[in-house]
């Protein structure tokens, strides 16, 4: 008898209890491609073909397990996340529910796809020790600094202003997709870092039920699972969101031309999911193009109002002069005929010149009147002001 590996003898239980539940699925494994299946997350993972998926990206629920209500100094509550989804008897219990959901995930996970998990410290230790335990391979851990965390409101711990996520692949020797030109592109061409700005879902993205209250209490935002997508996947490619919540990963994979899978068990949430991924529009192909393969502080990345949607993928930007027209890529890259790059590139490349400050050269039209892009930079500074 082969003796096994110490991460097989890991998974071992783990892993029999999928085969108990693939033999109990008797119908032909298929794929709900752009469609929101309702239910625990593992059964229906069960339900999927093997090495099916591109990409997973995972929100858990974090087991914050708050002791009472969380008051504001005036007294009013915080709506914080204090659902009956998100509370675990015990650490074993969560676990093993943990073991159970990434175990599936590994099956219908392609070789070459990749998983990302994200989580707060409630979580993502516990979560980051198990992905490891069973035979995941990570490639970076990402902090997500939110340039407006909520604020500790009982004064008795460092504001918590970010999150932490883990890029895994199935295993060392797996192969996986990495974007780098175009996450390099995204961050006017210097290479993209492990910690990532993004402020929390707020204003019109965050939506909100008929009474004014948040549909969910941790809601991500857009921004972050774009960069996230257009890191890992290529058009046509199909991610998974076990999680789906509020159907964030759906809305952006549908406008990135990606399919996606959503699996919710809450209907509220599915409800508020449906209606936010119809009125999605993918983008024109024109706007599909991406990078082929110092600055006055605070820095900002032409990527980050691509990201925001302050320029949105598509949008045709011109010189003060009418001259040139460049269309924006997803990326945040430009696209002038032959020419391709970043803001800056693409202006130099134009002219001739030996350089070039894109964010004064290139204008956008707003009400009839051309206008620097530079005024959208600092539209999006007043609006993160304190990043």
């Amino acid at each position: 008898m082969t003796e096994l590996t110490p991460i097989e003898a890991f998974c071992a239980p783990h892993l029999a209890r999928v085969e108990e539940r693939r033999r109990k699925v008797k119908a032909k494994k298929v794929l709900p491609l752009d469609q929101i299946v309702e239910g625990d997350c593992i059964a229906a993972m069960a339900k999927m073909p093997d090495k099916s998926v591109d990409l997973i990206f995972a929100d858990p629920p974090y087991n914050l397990q708050l002791g009472g209500d969380l008051l504001r100094p005036e007294g009013s509550k915080v709506d914080a996340c204090d659902d009956e989804w998100d509370r675990f008897e015990s650490f074993a219990q969560y676990d093993d529910f943990t073991r159970d959901w990434l175990a599936e995930a590994r099956r219908i996970l392609k070789d070459d796809g990749s998983i990302w998990v994200i989580g707060s410290y409630h979580n993502i230790f516990r979560v980051g020790a198990t992905l490891q335990d069973m035979g995941y391979w990570i490639l970076n851990d990402v902090v997500w600094r939110k340039t407006n965390p909520m604020p500790n409101f009982r004064g008795t711990r460092f504001t918590n202003a970010h999150e932490t996520l883990i890029w895994c692949s199935k295993g060392e020797k797996h192969k996986y997709r990495f974007n780098y030109r175009q996450m390099k592109a995204l961050n006017d061409d210097l290479q993209m870092r492990s910690d990532w700005t993004i402020p929390i879902c707020s204003g019109g993205e965050r939506l909100k039920d008929e009474g004014g209250d948040k549909v969910h209490p941790t809601q991500k935002p857009e921004a972050l699972l774009y960069r996230i997508l257009l890191a890992c996947t290529k058009p046509g490619d199909v991610v998974l969101d076990p999680f789906f919540g509020t159907g964030t990963t759906g809305a952006v994979a549908k406008r990135l031309q990606r399919r996606w899978i959503g699996i919710e068990r809450e209907d509220d949430y599915i409800e508020a999911a449906k209606k936010r991924i119809e009125s999605e529009m993918p983008l024109d192909e024109s706007a599909m193009t991406t990078m082929a393969e110092k600055r006055s502080a605070p820095r900002v990345a032409f990527g980050s109002l691509v990201e925001s949607g302050l320029v949105p993928p598509g949008t045709v930007l011109t010189d003060a002069k009418r001259r040139w027209q460049a269309k924006v890529g997803l990326d945040g890259s430009l696209v002038s005929g032959d020419h391709q790059g970043s803001i800056h590139q693409v202006g130099k490349n134009l002219q001739g010149a030996p350089s070039c400050n894109g964010w004064t050269f290139w204008q956008y039209e707003d009400e009839g009147e051309l206008k620097p892009i530079d005024v959208l930079r600092q539209r999006y500074l007043a609006a993160h002001k304190g990043a």
